[in-house]
């Protein structure tokens, strides 16, 4: 062969000579000679390329419900702010941090005795100014009786009448005067404004507090429904309402909102739309949308952060692939299709929204076509597989 004969004659070029002159070497010059002949061996041929079992599925057609997905918080049916209307030192914490609490039912007491105090004198000059009223409309009387005989001047008279006018004017300020004592000392009292669920004391027994507090004494909320709010960009928001507007829309009612918990669960409970905010951030281009929950288990409480999927459109008949079959390259997107003896070949395609963990496709597939659903990477135009036929339906890689 040739690559022996090549080696064979460099070896007997550079050895023979050698292997004359000394006759010692002999048995190492053989050896060494049929090693490189050795090495000169052909390569074996390589088998065959290994046909690949590929999973391959059939295109799905169905009606898939898309739906848009927005980060929100929790609120009460109503959060109302526990602050102080009166100053003074917390003589008393009157209820259960965290439990539920009736409208009127007393949260805190403020120290009393100051604001007592202040009404005891209100009702004191209260008293004083009757009494000057009572000598003053005496007073009037004689005069006015006295100046019919003449005995007194109209001068005496008119001054005793604005004596007598003054004394009712001072019996209105102390009776206000003592209505603001009393209402004073009422706010000493704090009291639940709504039934609902009460959170966290901020200050204990002692504390001093006054009206003007940056931080409130505490929130009462009502929880037997949960508003959430969660933003959507402008460009999203025009698209529902445009939706919205055309005749037969799939747009669905408000009943199609879902909450998802932080912990990845669906809550059980159905949303409806609230209202839409009276115009867009200008700083972010969003807009604030509200919808409220039932609350009959008491799961939700304000604050959370949940995210909220709201059911926009129904697509009709459309073709829905795994994702992970559609090969993207610099935003051309394609697929392997299986053809005629099991080879397949490449086809662009024009995905559309994705729904689970599947595209809809817009174009480039037919209700026939069926195609391959791993590994792709290890194919090529024209690769022939052994197909093995899999079931999948959307969201299977989600579970």
């Amino acid at each position: 062969m040739l690559c022996k004969n090549k080696y064979l004659r460099a070896f007997s070029i550079l050895i023979i000579p050698i292997y004359m002159s000394s006759k010692y070497f002999s048995h190492i010059f053989i050896v060494a000679a049929f090693a490189l002949i050795s090495s000169c061996k052909e390569k074996k041929e390589t088998p065959k390329d290994l046909v690949l079992e590929i999973s391959v599925l059939q295109v799905t057609q169905q009606d898939v419900p898309l739906t848009s997905e927005f980060t929100g918080q929790t609120y009460g049916l109503s959060d109302i702010q526990i602050s102080p209307r009166v100053k003074g030192l917390i003589e008393s914490v009157d209820f259960k941090e965290g439990s539920f609490v009736k409208k009127g039912q007393l949260l805190y007491t403020v120290e009393l005795l100051p604001y007592q105090n202040n009404v005891n004198i209100s009702e004191a000059k209260l008293a004083e100014s009757k009494t000057n009223l009572a000598a003053a409309k005496a007073d009037y009387e004689r005069i006015a009786a006295l100046l019919k005989i003449n005995a007194v001047s109209r001068r005496e008279l008119e001054g005793a009448l604005a004596k007598f006018e003054s004394g009712k004017e001072r019996v209105a300020a102390s009776e206000a005067e003592l209505r603001n004592a009393k209402i004073d000392l009422g706010f000493c009292r704090i009291t639940a404004p709504i039934d609902g669920v009460i959170g966290i004391s901020r200050v204990q027994v002692g504390d001093y507090v006054s009206p003007g507090l940056t931080a409130p004494l505490n929130v009462v909320s009502d929880t037997r429904s949960i508003r959430v709010r969660f933003t959507i960009s402008e460009q999203e928001f025009l698209r529902l309402f445009r939706e919205k507007q055309k005749e037969n829309s799939n747009i669905q009612g408000g009943s199609a909102i879902q909450l998802v918990l932080s912990d990845g669960s669906n809550y059980s409970e159905t949303g409806t739309y609230s209202f839409a905010n009276r115009e867009v951030d200008p700083s972010t281009g969003a807009i604030t949308l509200e919808a409220k929950f039932p609350n009959t288990n008491g799961l939700l409480r304000p604050g959370q952060y949940v995210k909220v999927q709201v059911a926009a459109e129904i697509r009709k008949n459309v073709f829905v692939i795994p994702q992970r079959a559609v090969i993207e390259m610099q935003g051309i997107y394609q697929v392997y299709v299986l053809g005629d003896s099991n080879k397949v070949q490449m086809k662009i395609i024009q995905p559309g929204p994705s729904f689970k963990d599947a595209y809809i496709v817009e174009d480039g597939l037919t209700a026939t076509d069926k195609i391959a659903f791993g590994g792709t990477q290890l194919l090529k135009n024209g690769s022939v597989i052994n197909p093995k036929i899999t079931e999948w339906q959307p969201g299977m890689s989600d579970k």
